[in-house]
């Protein structure tokens, strides 16, 4: 349920960056809304899998120069993964492009602030919070019933 709730917090962030940013297209703007809906949450699902399966093995590759850089070179990983997420998109025939990298660096931004916002407000970040309360509240009764 969190994964297809990430899916989704992603979909929104990218729809409102395309419509904020005039260098960043998103979908044909052509079809149905549904189309078009499930066009944006397929393109959201493509940016969950690379971010997922690329991005770990590039940031341990390139840790010596995001060390160097005091981690700002995360900003051009990022940008990375949105231009492999472009063109894996296209080879799919889903329409995500931008206009250059500077526009993808920008939307990089936008997305990941986005992205913080809609997972605060949608309560998806404090799961893991959750989880970590009852493993301490879990513990903290294993150790009273050991006295």
């Amino acid at each position: 349920m969190r994964f297809l709730g990430s899916v989704v917090v992603t979909a929104l962030a990218l729809w409102l960056t395309a419509l904020v940013l005039p260098g960043m297209q998103l979908g044909t703007g052509q079809g149905d809304p549904l189309a078009r809906v499930l066009t944006v949450l397929a393109i959201a699902l493509i940016l969950g899998l690379v971010n997922a399966i690329v991005r770990p093995v590039l940031s341990l590759l390139t840790l010596p120069i995001t060390c160097l850089t005091l981690g700002l070179f995360q900003l051009v990983i990022n940008t990375l993964m949105l231009l492999l997420t472009s063109w894996i998109s296209e080879q799919l025939g889903l329409a995500l492009h931008f206009d250059s990298f500077w526009w993808a660096l920008l939307a990089g931004l936008i997305i990941g602030l986005l992205q913080a916002i809609l997972s605060g407000v949608t309560g998806l970040g404090r799961e893991s919070d959750r989880a970590e309360r009852r493993r301490r509240q879990r513990r903290r009764e294993q150790r009273r019933q050991a006295d």
